[in-house]
């Protein structure tokens, strides 16, 4: 069994960028709803522009408000997710997806925050959201990581370019293919 030179070091590699990414995102969304905590308690909403307003939430369930008291559930469930885009960024990286990944773990881990740190009970706590379009359900800093994240994921998925192997005379076994030539 050989391994290709490079191969297992390109999936460490591409581990910083996500993890960097991720790491500034939890800081930029806890910063966010520590300050919505303080400036929107007890208030009326702040109109920001337009139809964007500021008005302070909480969550204890999944999108949209959906799923109410399923906290623990969902934590599990995002932490799950978190490890599996992890894994999956160490077998095929790229710059894309390495922001695609670190984009929705980080947003992933801003809210598994509020759930661990923010409610009565390991997990029960309900995610800060405050960012109101008003025709649009609430959400938070990291929410818009997560979609935007999942967005680059898919849009990178579509733009790839065909692999260079699935055209190469390599058979999934790391075997050469027979090449049969006719006779003339």
């Amino acid at each position: 069994m050989s391994s290709t030179p490079g191969r297992g070091s390109t999936g460490l590699r591409s581990l910083a960028p996500s993890l960097v990414i991720s790491a500034v995102l939890v800081a930029v969304d806890q910063l966010t709803k520590d300050w919505a905590l303080g400036a929107l308690a007890d208030r009326e909403p702040m109109h920001v522009i337009w139809t964007l307003q500021w008005n302070l939430a909480f969550n204890s369930g999944m999108a949209f408000g959906r799923g109410q008291g399923f906290g623990p559930v969902i934590a599990v469930v995002a932490t799950v997710v978190v490890v599996a885009l992890l894994v999956s960024l160490r077998r095929e990286a790229n710059r894309w997806s390495a922001l695609g990944v670190g984009l929705i773990i980080g947003g992933a881990v801003g809210n598994l925050v509020d759930r661990v740190f923010r409610g009565d009970g390991f997990l029960n706590g309900s995610v800060v959201d405050f960012i109101d379009f008003q025709w649009f359900p609430i959400f938070n800093v990291a929410d818009m990581g997560i979609n935007v994240g999942g967005a680059i994921l898919v849009i990178g998925y579509v733009l790839r370019p065909e692999s260079s192997e699935s055209n190469s005379d390599v058979s999934p076994d790391d075997s050469p293919r027979e090449s049969v030539v006719g006779d003339d």
